[in-house]
């Protein structure tokens, strides 16, 4: 069993709090033995937080006893740290143990110069600020999360969520993470950095598709079949959709439209196409099936999408 404290703070951040419970601290029976969880704190027992609600936590003193640390946001604008909480959590890393933190968590540790030289991220809201004040850090835009020296940092909010399912793959294995984003209603892997809103089921590590979904990932502007698929798998085709399935969670040509739809949006978000440039860059053979699956996905058009997420420059 993972023995973990949840540390908080004054004004502690509701949301990315509730992602660390959801994942960690609720009890999972048909998954035993679990995660150990106590929300802690070094500011006392009665806490505000950021949306003016108090809730109740355990003071402590000590953290050394925990096998992993969570935090899941920092005061971003704070340089004060109680020195009993610093010198805690500076010899709970000297121990190797794991840190994760959400959001502006990560500012805590940098503060504390364990990030010095090691990748790292925080919400994209606070990468301007988290590079000024430490520049020994070396900052990673657009990804979900970084991991590195035993410390995890996701990018923020819903981040927290993708990183938490990471670190139950890596402790308990791929099919247990799918259980656990099952009961959650998400994807066990988003694909992509901040800026993007792209679900793909997540691979074994050492999947035995691994290759050829990299390889159509690549194709994806060919109007690839299935068949062309288990052709690079070696595979019949009856074979391939079975294991596939099995493997992946969905049927080959519902991934293979997934993906698709993925580059869509990202091209959406940056360029201004018609729906037949569109339908041709992404594989599709005509804009009525671009269309159709655009709406499946992501349940508005390609235009309305364009209207909410454009982030390129406009030209007159």
């Amino acid at each position: 069993m993972h023995h973990m404290a949840i540390l908080v703070t004054q004004n502690l951040p509701l949301f990315e709090l509730g992602c660390a419970l959801e994942v960690f601290s609720l009890p999972k029976k048909e998954i035993s033995p679990w995660y150990k969880c106590d929300v802690v704190s070094f500011d006392g027992e009665k806490l505000a937080t950021s949306t003016g609600m108090s809730i109740e936590v355990t003071e402590v003193s000590e953290l050394l006893h925990y096998d992993i640390l969570l935090i899941p946001g920092w005061d971003t604008e704070s340089r004060k740290i109680k020195l009993a909480l610093a010198e805690q959590i500076v010899a709970f890393h000297s121990l190797n143990k794991r840190i994760i933190t959400f959001c502006s968590g990560a500012f805590l540790p940098a503060q504390l110069g364990l990030l010095n030289g090691f990748k790292a991220t925080t919400h994209w809201r606070y990468a301007d600020l988290f590079k000024q004040r430490f520049p020994a850090v070396e900052y990673v835009d657009n990804v979900l999360y970084t991991q590195q020296d035993h410390i995890s940092c996701a990018a923020g909010s819903a981040a927290g969520l993708d990183l938490a399912l990471e670190i139950v793959r890596q402790d308990f294995g791929h099919e247990v993470a799918n259980v656990v984003a099952r009961r959650l209603v998400i994807s066990p892997h988003r694909a992509g950095g901040q800026a993007q809103f792209v679900n793909t089921p997540m691979p074994h590590k050492h999947h035995r598709f691994a290759k050829t979904l990299d390889w159509s990932i690549k194709k994806l502007d060919s109007i690839l079949k299935v068949d062309d698929l288990a052709r690079h798998a070696n595979m019949s085709r009856r074979s391939f959709d079975r294991h596939f399935k099995a493997s992946v969670g969905m049927p080959p040509k519902e991934w293979l439209n997934q993906q698709r739809i993925r580059l869509a949006k990202e091209l959406l978000e940056h360029d201004r196409l018609s729906m037949d440039e569109l339908a041709t860059r992404v594989g599709f053979d005509n804009t009525v099936t671009l269309r159709f699956n655009f709406h499946k996905f992501v349940g508005i058009s390609p235009s309305e999408y364009q209207q909410q997420f454009y982030q390129g420059k406009e030209t007159h």
